[in-house]
């Protein structure tokens, strides 16, 4: 049995032990006919368009959650997580663009709901949300050019966003540009068939007392279902 192009498609409606998802790129190589794609293969667990929106919600937990903001400059890491997370991602074909974006979408839900609890109205909420899009979209071109930039220009944009345009120690600059290069590398270094199905990112320390462990990268652990 194939998908076909007039046949109905749910999020979570498997053909022959897969799920088809129109407009996803195969994380497995499996292509249903007319254009529809295989989240994974006929071996492999069913990836449903829910699951990654429940990868996109751990991965964005663990930049926001996942920080020693005592060990950090200040409270704009989290972006610049988020950013890194992007790029990896982006290189997952469509399922991983799909995935940012309700990484993206995870974001604006949990200010919204922070901002709720704070008592904020709905105006105040409203004119806020406007202001943090654009210097939250600013910054994201500004890291996303950066990161896949020389040290320069990823320097340049870590002293607009991350120290705005203030930094009296260029040493600090120095070990932040450190720390971006050796967080992609990182990150670089994780399957991409497992952050679509968990989303689980471990961040290495600000400052790493041992090079050689960022190559040891522990593989995910996770049930039948992909959760």
């Amino acid at each position: 049995m194939f998908c076909t192009q007039d046949s109905p498609v749910r999020e979570d409606s498997p053909v022959r032990g897969l799920t088809c998802v129109r407009g996803l790129t195969c994380v497995r190589g499996l292509t249903c006919v007319r254009g529809l794609t295989c989240v994974r293969g006929l071996t492999c667990a069913p990836v449903s368009l829910q699951k990654i929106k429940i990868a996109a919600l751990r991965m964005y937990t663990c930049c926001v959650e996942r920080i020693n903001y005592d060990q950090f400059f200040d409270s704009e890491e989290p972006k610049l997580l988020l950013t890194m997370c992007l790029v990896r991602m982006r290189q997952e074909g469509r399922a991983g663009k799909y995935m940012c974006r309700y990484i993206v979408h995870s974001m604006w839900e949990d200010v919204e709901q922070r901002s709720k609890i704070m008592g904020v109205d709905a105006t105040h909420r409203k004119e806020a949300l406007k202001a943090m899009t654009e210097t939250f979209y600013a910054a994201l071109f500004g890291y996303d050019e950066g990161v896949l930039s020389d040290d320069r220009v990823l320097a340049a944009a870590l002293w607009r966003n991350l120290f705005n345009c203030e930094c009296e120690d260029p040493r600090q600059l120095e070990l932040l540009v450190q720390y971006v290069r050796k967080q992609m590398q990182f990150i670089d270094s994780l399957n991409g068939e497992d952050l679509l199905l968990t989303g689980e990112v471990k961040w290495r320390p600000l400052e790493e007392h041992n090079a050689q462990s960022i190559l040891k990268v522990a593989t995910p652990t996770y049930n039948d279902t992909g959760l």
